[in-house]
Order: C-alpha cells, then sequence, then structure tokens
C-alpha cells in the first residue's frame, strides 16, 4: 500500500533518492524522491538477498519531487533497500524495519 503526491512546481537540478525517514521504522516509512527529467520511474524494495518484494512507482513520472508511503506491516524485521531507477540513474538506500 502506498500513497504518492507531487510535492512543488520547481524542477530540480538532480535525480536523487533520500534516506527514508523515519529509519529506523515500523510499520511505514516514508520516501522521498526527485527527478531532474520526465521518464519511466520504478521504485522497488528488496530484500537482504536482492530478491525485489515490493514496488511502490513503476510508471512514467514528470520531472518533480515526490513522496511516497511505504506500508511495511505485512514484512519481516529486517533489513530492506529502496531502488530508485529512472533513464539511466540508479540509487538505492538502506532501511530497518524493527517490530
Amino acid at each position: 500500500v502506498y500513497t504518492s503526491s507531487e510535492l512543488e512546481n520547481d524542477i530540480p537540478k538532480f535525480t536523487r533518492l533520500s534516506q527514508n525517514y523515519p529509519n529506523p521504522f515500523n510499520p511505514s516509512t516514508e520516501l522521498n524522491f526527485e527527478l531532474s527529467e520526465a521518464g519511466l520511474t520504478e521504485l522497488s524494495i528488496y530484500n537482504i538477498l536482492g530478491q525485489k518484494v515490493h514496488t511502490l512507482v513503476n510508471e512514467v513520472k514528470s520531472a518533480g519531487s515526490y513522496r511516497v508511503n511505504f506500508d511495511a506491516s505485512r514484512f519481516n524485521s529486517g533489513i530492506y533497500f529502496a531502488v530508485l531507477r529512472s533513464g539511466d540513474f540508479t540509487q538505492s538506500i538502506k532501511m530497518t524495519l524493527i517490530k
């Protein structure tokens, strides 16, 4: 389950994925990302074994800033990675789920 919202109209200079907040989290956390140009964008969650366990965003997005809520209530405690892919850009962050 996720909610997504566009934050502002200014076009960011860089594409980036910010560290989730809060971290560690239980059961939900917020992920913010910025896109400097429009394109097919994927934001997915991977477990410590590198297996994709959830996809939050998988669609063409306009340049801008976005906020996505990740509800991990059905996941076990542990380390997870959020991976943002857009065009040639890829970035990951480490998140800790503590129940």
